[in-house]
């Protein structure tokens, strides 16, 4: 708690100190006993409002916050309702003269200060107010501030109530269309088409090379002339790893999540297991993880697990840094069977880990994003390399720049060759 006297209560405790003193250099008992008369009111003041403090004591008041939406995507807005609760009448009593005040990080603030509406009740208070989150990452919220004033207004006090909450802001995500025969839709060297037989074969489709015969609709085939297989579209499809390179500039890097989010989602919404691999994922900064493949049947909760994964990361400090991580990231990837698909996003990287990704290729089938900040000539040479050097090892790959709309860099993926 913070205690201080108001403007009025430094004007009293000079007044106070002027009129003692005159008073015993004229030797005027009145002048004497006013400035201790006023001495003493800032006095009691300061200690009636310090034995008054509303966050201890068996009278002290309740705060309880919540954050709607938690988790929230960056440039979104999330209401935070604030509740303060008095357990006794004298508690009720001390809600009447209280002003409250909300702190929060500049992310969720703007900079600007935050516009509350207060409501008040006969034992409790209500403090609404919106948040707009600006950045990826976890944010600090509260606690909340408490200013009060002796019924003199003499002292002004100041004392936090409640703990700090945190608002948890994932990357901003862009809906992109799921490609549902695009990655799907090839030959592969496992057996793809031999889907686990399903109680959901509601659909047929055309048989592909590869596919059970067992699962050949030969009545409808018939018909049509042409061999049809029952499909249940979330049966055995390929799992998908989202890899991310992410680059040393802050801005940069926070356009290489949001993009590499918003295309594990696209996956996860095509039916596809999916998960989510590089540096800080699921083993801690620093460090290259791999999260547990997430089911697309698990989801709202599928969607929150892969999105929770990205709120931690952070940028490579170094262009070294960022390629030993894609290095380790390659190796983690070299186990991957022949059905997985490996969608990476990448900037322009060395010839080690050129030719380290470009390996990937030979176990699971690779897409590539490239992407170049477009800042400096040497980043667009770069990135046409590393595009040539995958390309030749069989990814199918396609150039994007930082800041570009994530729809126009998926459909130009997705329409890309060999």
């Amino acid at each position: 708690m913070r205690l201080r006297p108001t403007p009025r209560g430094w004007a009293l405790a000079a007044a106070g100190v002027v009129a003692l003193q005159l008073g015993v250099s004229l030797g005027s008992l009145d002048l004497v006993r006013a400035g201790v008369l006023l001495l003493v009111l800032v006095g009691v003041a300061l200690a009636a409002v310090a034995l008054g403090d509303p966050a201890r004591g068996r009278r002290r008041l309740d705060v309880v916050r919540d954050v709607s939406p938690n988790p929230v995507h960056a440039g979104d807005e999330a209401q935070v309702r604030v509740d303060v609760r008095a357990a006794d009448g004298a508690g009720r009593a001390r809600l009447a003269g209280l002003r409250f005040a909300e702190q929060a990080a500049v992310e969720l603030s703007g900079g600007r200060p935050l516009r509350a509406r207060v409501r008040r009740a006969a034992d409790h208070v209500a403090v609404t107010y919106p948040v707009r989150t600006t950045q990826r990452g976890r944010w600090p919220l509260g606690p909340l501030v408490v200013s009060r004033t002796d019924v003199f207004g003499v002292v002004r006090a100041r004392t936090t109530l409640g703990r700090e909450s945190e608002v948890a802001v994932w990357p901003a995500v862009t809906a992109l269309p799921a490609p549902s025969d695009v990655l799907v839709g090839e030959p592969d060297r496992v057996a793809l088409g031999a889907r686990t037989p399903s109680t959901d074969d509601a659909n047929l489709r055309d048989y592909r090379e590869g596919d059970d015969l067992r699962r050949v609709h030969w009545r409808s085939s018939a018909r049509r002339g042409a061999l049809l297989v029952r499909s249940d579209e979330r049966a055995g499809m390929r799992p998908v790893t989202v890899l991310l390179d992410l680059p040393v500039r802050q801005s940069t890097a926070e356009w290489t999540i949001s993009l590499a989010a918003s295309v594990a989602l696209a996956m996860l919404d095509g039916g596809h297991p999916v998960r989510l691999v590089g540096a800080g994922i699921a083993a801690g900064r620093g460090a290259v993880g791999a999260s547990a493949f997430v089911h697309a049947r698990g989801g709202p909760e599928a969607r929150a697990a892969l999105l929770d994964m990205t709120i931690d990361l952070e940028p490579a400090r170094s262009s070294a840094e960022a390629d030993a991580h894609l290095l380790d990231a390659a190796r983690l990837l070299h186990t991957a069977d022949g059905g997985e698909i490996v969608i990476a996003v990448l900037g322009a990287l060395s010839g080690p880990a050129r030719a380290a990704l470009a390996h990937v290729g030979d176990s699971a089938h690779g897409w590539a994003l490239v992407q170049t900040d477009g800042r400096h000539a040497g980043d667009t040479r770069d990135a046409q390399h590393t595009q040539a050097a995958l390309v030749r090892a069989g990814w199918r790959v396609a150039g994007a720049t930082a800041g570009e709309d994530p729809v126009a860099c998926w459909l130009r993926l997705l329409g890309s060759t060999r």
